[in-house]
Protein backbone atom coordinates (compact mmCIF):
# COMPACT_ATOMS: atom_id res chain seq x y z
CA UNK A 1 0.00 0.00 0.00
CA UNK A 2 1.47 3.53 -0.82
CA UNK A 3 1.95 6.41 1.17
CA UNK A 4 -0.25 8.39 -0.32
CA UNK A 5 -3.31 5.51 -0.09
CA UNK A 6 -2.04 5.47 3.89
CA UNK A 7 -2.82 8.82 4.14
CA UNK A 8 -5.84 9.02 3.22
CA UNK A 9 -7.20 6.17 5.17
CA UNK A 10 -5.59 7.83 8.20
CA UNK A 11 -7.33 10.84 7.63
CA UNK A 12 -10.38 9.32 6.98
CA UNK A 13 -10.23 7.00 9.87
CA UNK A 14 -9.34 10.05 12.26
CA UNK A 15 -12.48 11.88 10.97
CA UNK A 16 -14.98 9.05 11.17
CA UNK A 17 -13.84 7.71 14.80
CA UNK A 18 -13.21 11.60 15.84
CA UNK A 19 -9.76 9.96 17.34
CA UNK A 20 -6.81 12.09 16.54
CA UNK A 21 -4.57 8.97 17.71
CA UNK A 22 -5.16 7.08 15.17
CA UNK A 23 -2.30 6.07 13.02
CA UNK A 24 -1.80 3.56 10.01
CA UNK A 25 1.53 2.21 9.56
CA UNK A 26 2.79 0.14 6.60
CA UNK A 27 3.58 -3.46 6.80
CA UNK A 28 7.05 -4.33 5.45
CA UNK A 29 6.00 -7.78 4.49
CA UNK A 30 2.46 -7.07 2.96
CA UNK A 31 1.97 -5.01 0.19
CA UNK A 32 -1.63 -4.90 0.09
CA UNK A 33 -2.27 -4.01 3.84
CA UNK A 34 -1.08 -1.60 6.56
CA UNK A 35 -1.75 -1.88 10.55
CA UNK A 36 -4.06 0.49 12.18
CA UNK A 37 -3.09 1.37 16.05
CA UNK A 38 -4.64 3.67 18.33
CA UNK A 39 -2.18 5.10 20.91
CA UNK A 40 0.65 2.62 19.84
CA UNK A 41 -1.81 -0.36 20.39
CA UNK A 42 -2.57 -2.36 17.73
CA UNK A 43 -6.44 -2.69 16.87
CA UNK A 44 -6.83 -4.12 13.13
CA UNK A 45 -5.71 -3.88 9.32
CA UNK A 46 -6.59 -2.40 6.23
CA UNK A 47 -6.33 -4.56 3.05
CA UNK A 48 -6.88 -2.98 -0.44
CA UNK A 49 -10.50 -4.07 -1.81
CA UNK A 50 -9.65 -6.95 -4.76
CA UNK A 51 -12.76 -6.35 -5.97
CA UNK A 52 -13.17 -2.66 -6.45
CA UNK A 53 -10.17 -0.15 -7.20
CA UNK A 54 -9.28 2.49 -4.86
CA UNK A 55 -11.52 0.78 -1.77
CA UNK A 56 -9.74 -0.83 1.18
CA UNK A 57 -11.66 -2.41 4.45
CA UNK A 58 -10.87 -2.29 7.55
CA UNK A 59 -10.54 -5.63 9.81
CA UNK A 60 -10.56 -5.71 13.74
CA UNK A 61 -11.05 -8.37 16.22
CA UNK A 62 -12.73 -7.93 19.24
CA UNK A 63 -11.26 -10.38 21.56
CA UNK A 64 -13.40 -11.94 24.68
CA UNK A 65 -9.97 -10.35 26.85
CA UNK A 66 -10.96 -6.98 25.70
CA UNK A 67 -14.70 -6.99 26.70
CA UNK A 68 -13.88 -7.50 30.58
Amino acid sequence: MDATSIEKIEKHLKRTFGNPLIVVKARPKQKDSAEVEVAGEFIGVVFQDEDEDGSFMFEMAILAEDLD
